[in-house]
């Protein structure tokens, strides 16, 4: 993988051109048609995601709705990291919305890198708690939201 393009995303940001090089050598490229399952809510996941080309559906079933979509993904960000930061099962489903390529990072080998390079890992551990910071919120705003409009 280039390691110039993984400086594009925004998890990556602040390290240094060695180190995205050695992020860089633990990602393998995976393409997805359009409708495939990446993984399903409930899975025990062992690696994280970074969209190269496309878009990438994270959603949950509502019991007597069907599906309900989270968030659309597109070129550039990542999901998938909860599964790399500890073991528990997935929280929700990911589908190819169209044909996209990804990046996969396994989490032996992201914990391998992050165990040899102490500086790498504290960026990266920034990153993944500042993403998670703003799912919370978001995640709050929608449910304000939702307790509103269940007053009507």
């Amino acid at each position: 993988m280039d390691a110039l393009l993984l400086k594009k995303v925004a998890l990556f940001e602040g390290l240094t051109h060695s180190q995205l090089h050695r992020v860089a050598a633990i990602a393998r490229p995976r393409g997805y048609e359009a409708g495939a399952c990446l993984f399903r809510e409930g899975e025990v996941g062992k690696e994280m995601f970074i969209l190269l080309e496309g878009k990438v559906r994270i959603s949950q079933q509502v019991p007597g709705m069907g599906e309900e979509a989270l968030a659309i993904l597109e070129k550039g960000q990542y999901f998938g990291e909860m599964s790399v930061i500890e073991d528990i099962p997935r929280s929700a489903d990911a589908f190819a919305h169209t044909a996209c390529t990804l990046w996969v990072i396994e989490r032996e080998q992201l914990d391998q890198l992050m165990f040899t390079d102490k500086d790498l890992a504290y960026v990266l551990l920034w990153s993944f708690v500042r993403t998670l910071s703003v799912r919370l919120r978001e995640s709050n705003e929608k449910m304000k939201t939702f307790l509103a409009l269940s007053r009507f």
